[in-house]
């Protein structure tokens, strides 16, 4: 195996037949054949000439990418703390409107509902404490007054989407009515409504609170209408 040795940046093949570099004193026997044999030179690739391999500039490269990745490192982290502190200031912050909204939800409802206090304190102003001596106009009046207030109750509710559940005559349903007594029913079908003891009240399809009512036992009722209760 042929060998290389270096001398002034080249590469000097050994002789291939005593291995020896010219420094040494080659055997006699060999002298003729490297004289008619020219050493081979190589140039070295710039990678590994001696200034490349050099250990202090080796090192000072590597500090130098080590504190670049460093600076990289510190800039992402930074700007994942700058996330994290964002994402935590919009949790916080959808946190307090939720807070807000579920205390305050009810200030328009509320808002509304104080013209109708107002009416019900001035008809109780009017009406005297001896219902006695209220003479019948204007007994009239404050029933007047009453049911006007009644009337503008529910128009909030309606604004609100509240809706009064008065099933009078309708059939029974568990879902929004509350049965509190059978009857005989006065003609009513089977498990219909008689009668409504209090009306209820819904907000879209959840009840708030369900209608009082009296039921049919179907005693009493026309056949046609025993017959559409059994159906």
């Amino acid at each position: 195996m042929p060998g290389l040795f270096q001398t002034q940046g080249r590469f000097t093949r050994m002789s291939e037949t005593n291995g020896q570099a010219p420094d040494e004193a080659p055997r006699q026997d060999d002298q003729t054949a490297d004289a008619a044999a020219p050493a081979e030179e190589f140039e070295i690739p710039a990678h590994l000439t001696d200034e490349a391999l050099d250990g202090h500039k080796i090192k000072e490269i590597a500090e130098q990418r080590i504190a670049e990745l460093e600076a990289e490192l510190a800039g992402e982290k930074d700007r994942l703390l700058r996330l994290a502190a964002d994402l935590e200031n919009t949790r916080r912050r959808a946190d307090r409107e939720k807070q807000e909204t579920a205390k305050y939800a009810i200030t328009n409802f509320a808002r509304d509902l104080l013209s109708v206090a107002d009416n019900f304190n001035r008809a109780l102003e009017l009406a005297p404490e001896d219902p006695s001596q209220m003479d019948p106009d204007g007994f009239r009046g404050l029933i007047n007054g009453v049911r006007m207030t009644e009337k503008e109750l529910l128009t909030v509710f309606e604004r609100h989407g509240i809706q009064r559940v008065s099933p009078a005559g309708e059939k029974f349903d568990p879902n929004i009515h509350q049965a509190i007594a059978q009857v005989p029913g006065n003609g009513e079908p089977k498990d219909h409504v008689v009668d409504v003891a209090a009306p209820g009240f819904v907000v879209g399809d959840r009840v708030i609170r369900a209608a009082m009512v009296t039921v049919s036992t179907g005693a009493g009722a026309a056949p046609a209408a025993a017959a559409e209760g059994d159906a």
